[in-house]
């Protein structure tokens, strides 16, 4: 496995944080909301992968250690049919948003839009781009039509349909509305049409939702961390990370995949194993490209970001065609944040980002879009000052 190395970051003089910083006015109440491993009874006739991303009892602690670390008080919420009726007895100033939510198109979106008819402010990517982004083919669309790299691709619905003149075999076929790497597996890659057709068929039915079917890509496979916004660096305990377009660049992460458990692919099988154990892919961080080269992959990252409306925080995936043209595969909106395993915080803790710095990072930069930073003297930082308790949230403007 390759051995990943933190980066040291420079600060300049002119970079240095101004002398007041945005902080909380006072403690915040904060609900951390997502759907655990286990606790969701899946449908009969479910793949075997079904529910693959939900998160573990033990990345929503890690989340609540990091923001109960500044001083605030949390409280884990269920994505569940339950929810609205929990947050209105726990009142909270801000949720922190990981949930997956519970089938149907768009289900990422679920919480988001409930939390904007409550009128609660919440992090990270809102209504619309949390569904486009569950949405691979819709996606892609976007992408090609705001000119970004993406290999020739066609949703298939039966399996019936006529294959378009500009798909090429071998081709990737897998669901089109799916994340955490589900339905993909070395099976995925067909070489001729009988087996596209098998394939596709057998993808639909099982996931009963359309089939997503793109040219394969045989080249190196990379997954892009995007942080920031184009007013980050005002509202950030850490100003010095951003650059003048508002987006922190970090190092980039490549996936080798080639000796894994699903060879050439990262499928479930491979994303489930952890650090360790037979078949998991290596993966080198920062990874082996010029400087050049890894700042136009970050470039199209946060160009593909932006292209869906995504916010503050994001991961891309992308791949090297067959003349090392890099395409841009699909985007995570909220992308897994269990310490030392998920993609992101591999990335993060590789420049020597603390995992408690990017909750609060991504806690805080939410938290500036509805009004609820301060900036308070450097002295009145590390203290709070005394404030009423908490108020309604109906009154609350959704400010983007």
């Amino acid at each position: 496995m390759e051995t990943i190395k933190p980066e040291t970051q420079e600060m300049n003089e002119e970079e240095k944080p101004p002398s007041s910083n945005p902080r909380p006015a006072r403690r915040w109440r904060v609900a951390v909301i997502a759907n655990v491993k286990g606790d969701i009874l899946l449908t009969e006739g479910a793949p075997d992968d079904a529910g693959a991303e939900f998160d573990k009892p033990e990345t929503i602690q890690s989340i609540q250690k990091a923001i109960e670390s500044d001083g605030h008080q949390t409280v884990f919420l269920p994505a569940d049919s339950r929810l609205p009726f929990a947050l209105r007895e726990y009142n909270p100033d801000i949720c922190f948003n990981i949930a997956e939510g519970l089938g149907g198109d768009g289900r990422e979106a679920q919480v988001p839009a409930l939390l904007e008819m409550m009128r609660i402010p919440y992090t990270a990517s809102r209504v619309v781009a949390n569904a486009v982004s569950l949405d691979k083919t819709l996606t892609k669309r976007l992408w090609r039509e705001a000119g970004l790299p993406t290999a020739p691709f066609q949703e298939f619905i039966t399996g019936d349909e006529a294959l378009n003149l500009d798909m090429h075999f071998p081709l990737f076929v897998k669901p089109a509305r799916e994340g955490t790497g589900m339905g993909m597996d070395a099976g995925s890659i067909v070489r001729d049409e009988e087996a596209l057709r098998r394939r596709v068929r057998q993808t639909a039915q099982l996931y009963r939702q359309p089939t997503l079917v793109e040219t394969y890509l045989p080249g190196r496979e990379f997954t892009v961390a995007v942080m920031g916004r184009s007013d980050a660096a005002g509202w950030s305990r850490n100003p010095q990370w951003y650059q003048s377009d508002g987006f922190h660049r970090f190092p980039l992460l490549e996936v080798l995949s080639q000796e894994s458990v699903t060879p050439g692919v990262y499928g479930h099988a491979a994303k489930k194993l952890n650090f360790g154990e037979v078949g998991i892919p290596d993966f080198a961080c920062p990874a082996r490209l010029s400087a050049k080269f890894a700042a136009h992959l970050s470039d199209l990252a946060i160009q593909g970001h932006l292209a869906i409306g995504a916010l503050d925080i994001s991961r891309v995936d992308m791949r090297l065609d067959h003349e090392d043209h890099p395409c841009l595969i699909e985007i995570n909106t909220l992308p897994g944040l269990t310490p030392d395993f998920s993609d992101l915080c591999v990335i993060v803790k590789a420049q020597g980002i603390s995992y408690r710095d990017l909750i609060l990072e991504i806690l805080y930069l939410g938290a500036a879009r509805f009004g609820l930073m301060a900036f308070l003297p450097d002295m009145m930082s590390e203290r709070w000052p005394v404030m009423p308790s908490l108020t309604p949230h109906i009154h609350k403007p959704l400010l983007r």
